[in-house]
């Protein structure tokens, strides 16, 4: 495919068949999310599973791919949708407009994909991912917090018993621990967490620039393409 040419110069067919054949699934099209999805299927990854409940909102448009002004009020699987269909219309996509958690992880038969994505916020629901993950034998890389954080250069993959600084991390290699889970492989960012110069209503919600979170999803791409091609 025409499309995939320059790719093929750097992996070879064999290669950019076997992504074409490989599967996918996505959880969380925010601002790592997104990106990833995109940097897959840029990369020629033929099948894909995006799951978000969320809609695109105006707060969206500094950081995530899908978010614009004529997106606002869309859900963000259909957003993604027809963002990657516009990349390669070839593309196979399955939509999962959900939250993961105790009501609705069942609907995911993690077997069936070559990979497991985890671009989600919530603690709870990355563990049952994880776990569910371990349980279909499927291999799984998960995004940890990005958050109130600049520099995009301090983002590393390691297993999430190798790292460090990220409190997100500290968070879920405790838990995991707890379960005996081991060998999770994780992209995080070893910058110290930055104090907002102010709070949103939501006290909660951490600030966020155009240039961390798409680059976590661009490294959580890479990792996959190269593993999915033993490069």
């Amino acid at each position: 495919m025409e499309r995939f040419n320059r790719t093929e110069m750097l992996i070879g067919n064999e290669n950019v068949e076997k992504l074409q054949k490989s599967s996918v699934i996505v959880f969380g099209l925010g601002g790592v999310g997104g990106s990833l999805c995109e940097a897959l299927v840029r990369a020629g990854i033929g099948n894909i599973s995006i799951v978000d409940k969320d809609t695109v909102d105006v707060t969206n448009i500094n950081r995530q791919v899908i978010a614009t002004e004529d997106t606002i009020g869309k859900l963000k699987t259909k957003a993604m949708e027809e963002r990657l269909k516009s990349i390669n219309p070839n593309v196979n996509i399955e939509i999962y407009d959900v939250n993961v958690g105790r009501d609705t992880i069942d609907l995911f038969d993690l077997s069936k994909y070559d990979y497991v994505a985890d671009a989600i916020d919530m603690v709870t629901s990355k563990i049952l991912l994880v776990e569910h993950a371990k349980a279909a034998d499927t291999k799984i890389i998960m995004a940890m917090g990005m958050g109130n954080k600049i520099d995009p250069t301090k983002i590393e993959i390691a297993d999430i018993s190798k790292t460090s600084v990220c409190r997100l991390s500290r968070v879920l290699r405790r838990e995991l621990k707890k379960r005996n889970i081991k060998n999770v492989l994780v992209a995080y960012s070893k910058e110290e967490t930055r104090t907002p110069v102010f709070k949103l209503e939501n006290e909660a919600t951490p600030g966020s620039v155009s240039f961390v979170p798409p680059v976590c999803g661009m490294i959580m791409a890479g990792t996959i393409v190269k593993d999915l091609i033993s490069l």
